[in-house]
């Protein structure tokens, strides 16, 4: 497994980020123990090092359950800031509950010092503020945490993320959205670590569903596109065609690899939900560079535009 740096913290990722939001419970409906360790136990055997999760994910079951599977060169990446124990859930980024939930972060993953927690989907207000990455810089100077930054959910998010000079980001990357990314790149002048997610668009981008594609209960995509809009989007798949080739015989591999491809990218997050899902992933994500060839990422982005996916 290939890594690259991740910021300025003098540390690497490997190139592919197990996300544990599939295997929640929360995200695609129920999963037992034995199905999440048994994933688990997979993405260490093919050679992942990298873990994505949140304190929220599963009330803390997730991390707790990373503190005691992966081993010390596994790399953690934590989010912060979803506060559970009220009814509805919210957000909360003042001082004294980012500190109290990195601390908590940290007994519960059994680590001296985490590897980067970022704050989770922070409004551009919250950034702006300032005062939630001050606890992360102090926690930092203690060594409690190795860096820092924040899962961002906007446009506006990056550019206050990028005005606040975040050591770290997590953004939305894919064939059908690229904007977060796509502004770091043209306005950045420093390094810094990115995470890329949703590389599949949460299966959408695999190629395989059908047109009346439909989800069972507890599934989040239920409200995340209207029937026409999911039609549509199943549609304007043909972009990604014209790639497909004895080196990405599929469209998830296009779109994995599309993901890989961009410089800016340390890490993609993977969400995979079995044991299955995840050899194909990393089979399909290949040996290393080139990726995908510029011509091929030149042609998909002018068919999306053509095909209306960008307007």
């Amino acid at each position: 497994m290939r890594t690259r740096p991740f910021g300025e913290d003098s540390f690497e990722l490997t190139e592919l980020c197990f996300g544990t939001w599939g295997i929640s419970g929360e995200a695609y409906g129920p999963t037992t123990d034995q199905e999440r360790d048994a994933l688990l136990e997979r993405a260490l055997l093919l050679g992942i090092r990298a873990f994505e999760t949140a304190d929220s994910y599963a009330n803390g079951a997730l991390e707790k359950r990373l503190g005691e599977l992966l081993p010390k060169d596994a790399r953690v990446i934590t989010k912060v800031g979803t506060r559970r124990d009220m009814t509805p859930a919210r957000k909360d980024f003042s001082p004294d509950y980012v500190r109290e939930a990195v601390l908590k972060s940290q007994e519960r993953l059994g680590r001296e010092c985490i590897d980067c927690v970022m704050l989770h989907n922070p409004s551009p207000k919250a950034l702006r503020a300032g005062k939630a990455l001050e606890v992360l810089e102090g926690l930092k100077e203690q060594g409690v945490l190795a860096s820092y930054g924040a899962s961002l959910g906007s446009v506006d998010a990056v550019r206050a993320a990028l005005e606040m000079k975040v050591p770290a980001v997590s953004v939305t990357y894919n064939v059908y959205h690229k904007n977060e990314l796509e502004l770091l790149a043209r306005d950045l002048d420093r390094r810094i670590g990115v995470l890329v997610h949703s590389v599949l668009a949460h299966g959408l981008l695999s190629g395989t569903w059908p047109a009346n594609k439909e989800f069972l209960p507890g599934d989040h995509r239920n409200d995340r596109w209207s029937r026409d809009g999911l039609k549509r989007r199943l549609r304007q798949l043909v972009v990604m065609r014209p790639v497909l080739s004895d080196a990405t015989p599929t469209l998830r591999s296009v779109a994995l690899r599309f993901a890989l491809s961009h410089a800016l990218v340390s890490s993609v997050v993977i969400g995979a939900r079995n044991s299955y899902q995840l050899d194909q992933l990393v089979r399909e994500a290949g040996k290393g560079p080139t990726y995908l060839e510029p011509a091929a990422i030149e042609g998909i982005r002018e068919r999306s535009w053509a095909a209306g996916i960008f307007s």
